[in-house]
């Protein structure tokens, strides 16, 4: 019987499930020095303590499990299994165990990023750079996005809204020194410098979250809605409204109503409009 190689959760959520196991006919061993990481691999922080323990595990045991090519005229870019690569290139392995496949861009970026996230690879501000790399690139909506991660609408949200940190303060979300529910909180200060300030003494202070919320809240910096930035979530549905009918919309929100207002030039574009919407 042919050994069957399994391609992990990620390719599984985009090739069909009749694909998703290949015999080791489709495995071919690939020159280390053909192959390239991908420049959009969501992680750009690899751990060296965990890549040496894993080069140990390959020079006892072998690459177990292949990884996952697209090649790219006469070279190899990593699909996945970026730190096998690595760990069998410290120890002067020459070819490593590679399943190649055809995938277009979008399929390689959505693969890498799901690998990552389900094995919990990826700190807040990758994994955030990766939602909006999806979302602009292949103009994908935050809802499209959730169902292919299989992540909520609300977490996808809250991960993106790390972007709006002082980048002083998302570097030391990926170091790791704060924590995600952290960085949250310090959202409610819009001041960066401030946001700066109280992130150094969560770290000099040793504070959890919520002794954060009491300390901003206690100096008066309670969460505010910044009310000329619209949030990530009405902006979506802005573009989406704004790309269906071809003109600016406009949404005006107070408490929990609003209104939507959709602009015309002229009486044709107003009819073009009402057109689309099927009415006379």
């Amino acid at each position: 019987m042919s050994k069957k190689f399994g391609l992990g959760k990620g390719l599984g959520a985009l090739i069909p499930e009749e694909e998703s196991s290949i015999d080791d006919n489709a495995v071919m061993k690939i020159e280390m020095n053909l192959i390239k990481a991908n420049e959009n691999q969501p992680r750009k922080n690899f751990d060296e303590e965990k890549i040496e323990q894993l080069a140990e595990s390959i020079k006892e045991h072998g690459v177990v499990q292949p990884i996952v090519l697209k090649k790219e005229g006469n070279t190899y870019t990593i699909v996945a299994g970026e730190r096998r690569w690595r760990a069998s290139k410290s120890i002067g392995l020459k070819e490593i165990p590679a399943v190649v496949m055809d995938l277009t861009d979008k399929q390689v970026l959505e693969i890498s990023l799901i690998e990552n996230i389900q094995r919990e690879d990826l700190n807040p501000i990758e994994e955030a750079i990766a939602y909006r790399k999806l979302i602009e690139e292949f103009e994908l909506t935050q809802e499209e996005l959730s169902k292919r991660i299989g992540k909520s609408r609300t977490a996808v949200t809250n991960c993106l809204r790390l972007l709006n940190l002082d980048e002083r303060v998302q570097d030391y979300l990926i170091d790791g020194v704060i924590t995600e529910g952290h960085g949250r909180t310090l959202l409610a200060i819009l001041d960066k410098d401030i946001q700066y300030s109280f992130a150094q003494k969560i770290i000099d202070e040793s504070l959890n979250v919520r002794d954060t919320e009491k300390l901003i809240k206690s100096l008066g910096k309670e969460k505010k809605v910044n009310k000329q930035q619209q949030n990530i979530y009405h902006t979506d549905i802005k573009d989406r409204l704004e790309n269906y009918f071809g003109t600016k919309v406009s949404l005006v929100s107070k408490k929990n109503k609003g209104k939507i207002e959709i602009e015309y030039y002229s009486e044709e574009d107003l009819q073009r409009i009402l057109d689309i919407l099927e009415l006379q």
